[in-house]
């Protein structure tokens, strides 16, 4: 069934392949950027060839998580040309790296609103259509990092990861009498085909981070970054992220899965899901409200 869908930070990474695999899958998607006219202008002309290329319907988008009036813009486009907006995908994310003291409180600040605000303000957007509708999608791009291993240099990052996770559990159970499910999609690591690493934001305070590099922990940040490497195998494929959301979508609604995993390096994550996810099922029982452990359909 084809589902109309907007992605969030599809200029790259997994928010392009996501895009991509999502529209060759027969889907209607909009894929969001932001600065369509300047920095990602190629961006949206490689969104534009690749619809025609490949006769999919791939629509670039102007959308900027920062902004609330762009999240908004992006919406009523989507509903003015398609009258219905069916799966959210809030891939949109920076990362960082350094000594996690060497950055700036400001710092702290900014990388919070890409990676966590930026999924409410499109939610405040997307949401009053979807409870409208009595159905719908969010599909959140997490990462293993909020509860896997934690090598060093990453803390803002795990930090603001960490933090999206716990927003997208509690969403899940706000909107379950909606009839909206929810699934948290967690990548691991992935070195090769992604611009995570190349493109990751580096600490505003240069001389505390000389002295990281300087002291103890000089060649830390090289000597993770090679273990880290080391640990993934050769085959690990960024692109079975995107399969494993085109899955998702495909499934039948309402029997969803909850979480689903795509680490090749195995850093633990799914292990502490596991029993988180336990844990927070047992109490909803305990406390009478299972219910909200899956979506059903709304109540007049």
């Amino acid at each position: 069934m084809n589902q109309v869908i907007l992605v969030t930070g599809a200029s790259s990474g997994f928010g392009a392949m996501s895009a991509r695999a999502l529209a060759d899958a027969g889907h209607t998607v909009y894929a969001s950027m932001r600065d369509t006219g300047g920095r990602n202008a190629a961006q949206l002309a490689e969104v534009q060839d690749y619809a025609r290329s490949r006769s999919v319907d791939l629509r670039a988008i102007e959308l900027d998580v920062q902004s609330q009036a762009s999240a908004d813009a992006a919406v009523a486009r989507v509903l003015a040309e398609q009258g219905r907006l069916d799966v959210v995908l809030h891939n949109a994310g920076h990362m960082v790296f350094g000594a996690a003291e060497a950055f700036t409180p400001e710092q702290y600040a900014q990388l919070y609103d890409v990676n966590v605000l930026g999924t409410q303000r499109l939610n405040r957007a997307a949401l009053p259509q979807l409870r409208r509708q009595g159905r719908g999608l969010l599909l959140w791009v997490g990462s293993s990092s909020h509860r896997g291993g934690t090598p060093p240099f990453l803390g803002p990052y795990f930090a603001a990861k960490a933090a999206m996770d716990a927003l997208a559990v509690s969403y899940a159970g706000e909107l379950a009498r909606w009839g909206i499910e929810t699934t948290i999609v967690v990548p691991g690591a992935f070195g090769k085909g992604t611009n995570h690493f190349a493109h990751a934001g580096a600490p505003d305070d240069r001389a505390r981070q000389a002295e990281y590099d300087a002291g103890p922990t000089h060649g830390l940040a090289e000597d993770a970054l090679h273990r880290l490497a080391a640990i993934e195998p050769p085959d690990a494929d960024p692109a079975a992220v995107a399969r494993a959301i085109v899955d998702v979508v495909a499934a039948p609604a309402g029997r969803r899965p909850f979480r689903v995993h795509v680490d090749p390096s195995d850093d633990g994550c799914e292990v502490v899901n596991a029993v988180a996810d336990r844990v927070r099922a047992e109490f909803l029982r305990r406390i009478g409200l299972d219910d909200l452990l899956a979506p059903h359909a709304a109540q007049a």
